[in-house]
């Protein structure tokens, strides 16, 4: 039933994912777009920490993990979100429905091995600036869409029962569509330019596990892992017309190297297996090259990207017979990020909360789980945005066994 399922799911997503804009927020128009890679639901409902070695619930954060899974396990996500941005002057709101993550993990005795499909950024804003009312002002629409996708493969090895390894290959993807209307009042037609960005590229992550109890039924649990820097092949072409000219003109084609900058993440938690976790997680990572021919602007500089987060579990009683709810599994966390862009000399940040919740589905291993983040992005300050925004989170992580050998005809 469950190949049934991983097969109709990933013709789905492929090509939703594709159709889909994952993000309302102005500030996806510089780079590649919004950062979108945030790991499965269950972890980012603890605000990404990921440290425990899980034999149920699948980690793509870090490939080491792949060598501790029980059970093939088959993970799809998605995400509804609010936002409400603010500047000085306005207000306004945007929705958004998205694909999140497709996975599937592998067990194979010692090794364990995950394939999947996940965003990696997305733009998506559309932004005007009437003065029409205004002669000789300059009025302006700007729009963007598309974004980047990660494919990847990964194997983990356990070293001991406590200790793993693993490494990934990620190939990165996308299309980013760019367009700006800008018409002077007083003068009937208006100029439009497209930008259109297709983007290619690999990159490696590596990672290790290791946990160890440390008093009666406490354990520490410990995570690292470090993504290589990759570059992106960028193939531009522009395209210039004015209204009522039946002959845009289109600039000759070029091609622009991207960087995606190294990250290292570190991790480490304490608890009790199946019952409570407490951890945190650290995310370092460099400034990269990522503006392009058309999102380069003298008021914006990249500088390192860095990540705090708190998090963690608690499951009443997971072998109850008598209570559902004291099965489910209770998650919480707490972030601050700062997203490696200054505009205006103004340092983006983002802060949030997030809860969540696992529901067993019962006599199986699998589960459907609930998270909801809210948090504020950006500063009116400036002159800039400030995006409060809400996301409510769907998953659904299916368990089975592959390759069992059947004991009867």
């Amino acid at each position: 039933m469950i190949k049934k399922i991983i097969v109709s799911t990933c013709l789905l997503i492929s090509f939703v994912s594709f159709a889909q804009q994952g993000t309302a927020s102005p500030y996806s128009f510089y780079g590649i777009g919004d950062s979108r890679l945030k790991g499965t639901l269950e972890f980012r409902s603890m605000a990404g920490v990921a440290v425990e070695q899980d034999s149920i619930h699948l980690n793509i954060e870090n490939p080491a993990s792949y060598a501790s899974l029980g059970q093939t396990t088959f993970s799809v996500g998605g995400t509804f979100g609010t936002t409400k941005l603010k500047s000085d002057t306005e207000t306004s709101k945007a929705q958004r429905s998205t694909f999140d993550y497709l996975a599937v993990g592998i067990p194979m005795g010692k090794f364990g091995a995950a394939f999947g499909l996940v965003p990696l950024s997305s733009v998506g804003y559309r932004l005007s600036n009437d003065n029409t009312a205004i002669p000789g002002a300059v009025s302006s629409q700007l729009e963007g869409k598309g974004g980047v996708n990660k494919v990847f493969f990964g194997v983990g090895y356990k070293i001991t029962p406590k200790w793993n390894i693993g490494a990934d290959i990620q190939y990165n993807f996308g299309k980013i569509t760019t367009t700006s209307i800008e018409l002077v009042s007083g003068i009937q037609n208006a100029t439009r330019e497209v930008n259109t960005a297709e983007i290619a590229g690999t990159n490696f992550n590596i990672g290790t596990m290791y946990q160890t109890k440390v008093y009666k039924k406490m354990n520490l649990y410990t995570s690292l892992n470090y993504t290589f820097s990759g570059n992106l092949n960028s193939d531009n072409t522009r395209v210039v017309d004015v209204d009522g000219d039946p002959d845009p003109y289109t600039y000759p084609p070029s091609s622009s190297e991207l960087k995606l900058p190294g990250k290292l993440t570190i991790g480490a938690g304490i608890g009790e297996a199946r019952k409570w976790l407490v951890g945190t997680t650290l995310a370092f990572q460099g400034d990269g090259k990522l503006n392009n021919n058309y999102n380069t602007m003298d008021n914006v500089r990249y500088e390192k990207y860095s990540k705090y987060a708190i998090g963690g579990y608690y499951v009443p009683n997971y072998s109850s017979f008598t209570s559902y709810l004291s099965r489910v599994t209770y998650r919480a966390g707490f972030k601050y990020e700062k997203l490696g862009l200054i505009v205006n000399n103004e340092s983006i940040n983002d802060v949030g909360m997030t809860l969540g919740a696992g529901f067993p589905i019962t006599g199986t291993f699998s589960n459907v789980n609930f998270g909801l983040e809210f948090g504020k992005k950006g500063t009116t300050s400036s002159g800039l945005i400030k995006e409060n925004y809400m996301n409510f989170s769907l998953s659904f992580s299916f368990n089975d066994r592959w390759f069992v050998k059947s004991k009867f005809n």
